[in-house]
């Protein structure tokens, strides 16, 4: 299918207007590029689901609170085109900053408490940026369904509670984290990590699955969790663990206690490039799970 590339929102609006009005079920994909097999997976959940596909590419100036973090960001548009014509999206919407903002925005969305753990406190504003980019999306593509992963759980929760409690009528879809052999999460950012920054990359992974193992076999005591998560790190030049948390996975609180299913997550630095990862946990159920130690 040869995916048609949309540059403006009037045209965009226009070209699903017209499969609206033929009953079309609209699934727009939001991405900032740099596609890779994660993102492929969210397309074709959309392709399954949805008679009409819609594959957003723009890097969101508001969601960085570091300019040279925007600028180092991979665009790699062409093999992005490419890839949405061969995953058999319909439209490529892809503005520029001046269509999207073509004066800076007196109006955003403020997420509230959900950004008060996790990367809000290390990305002032990032989240306000994400919400705000996503609400401009849901007004100017009006999909019947959107497509996040798990991966970025924080951005999930806050967009599920953004369409919560503004009443836009669009079905948010869920889809699993997608990862490497080794475990290593799939990012946009991983193609900025040296080849031996790769290989300690996974240190967050292997963090993670031993706190998930942990909770599994009963362990409740949250501290005793975080305090062994960050003796699985390696001291090793250039990695930093930015935060290790567990919280409530709806709305993203630290929880201190494991009395229900939660979300263990972390942020890794490998040289100058910031990863995130989490996992869902469930504890088990019955006397075992009593254990602290």
């Amino acid at each position: 299918m040869n995916a048609e590339l949309v540059e403006s929102i009037s045209a965009v609006r226009e070209r699903l207007a017209e499969g609206r009005r033929s009953g079309s079920t609209v699934g727009l994909v939001p991405t900032m590029g740099a596609l890779h097999a994660g993102h492929a997976r969210l397309i074709e959940s959309a392709r399954r689901e949805c008679q009409s596909v819609t594959v957003s590419i723009f890097v969101n100036p508001l969601q960085f609170d570091r300019s040279d973090d925007l600028q180092r960001y991979p665009r790699t548009f062409e093999a992005d085109l490419a890839a949405c014509r061969q995953l058999g999206v319909d439209y490529v919407f892809a503005p520029s900053a001046q269509e999207m903002y073509p004066r800076p925005p007196f109006c955003t969305v403020d997420v509230g408490r959900l950004a008060d753990h996790l990367c809000g406190p290390f990305r002032p504003g990032h989240f306000r940026g994400v919400a705000t980019i996503v609400l401009k999306l849901f007004q100017i593509v009006q999909p019947d369904r959107a497509y996040f992963g798990e991966k970025d759980a924080q951005q999930l929760a806050i967009v599920r509670q953004m369409v919560n409690d503004f009443n836009t009528p669009v079905v948010i879809v869920s889809v699993p984290t997608v990862r490497e052999a080794d475990g290593l999460a799939l990012s946009s950012r991983n193609r900025l990590l040296q080849p031996t920054e790769r290989r300690s990359a996974t240190a967050l992974y292997r963090a993670l699955r031993e706190a998930e193992q942990q909770i599994s076999s009963g362990l409740r005591d949250v501290g005793q969790i975080k305090a062994h998560a960050r003796t699985v790190i390696p001291r090793e030049p250039g990695l930093r663990l930015e935060y290790f948390e567990v919280v409530d996975p709806e709305n993203m609180q630290p929880v201190e206690r494991i009395e229900g299913p939660v979300r263990v997550a972390g942020a890794l630095w490998v040289g100058t490039t910031r990863l995130i990862d989490n996992l869902y946990c469930t504890p088990p159920r019955g006397e075992s799970s009593q254990r602290s130690v």
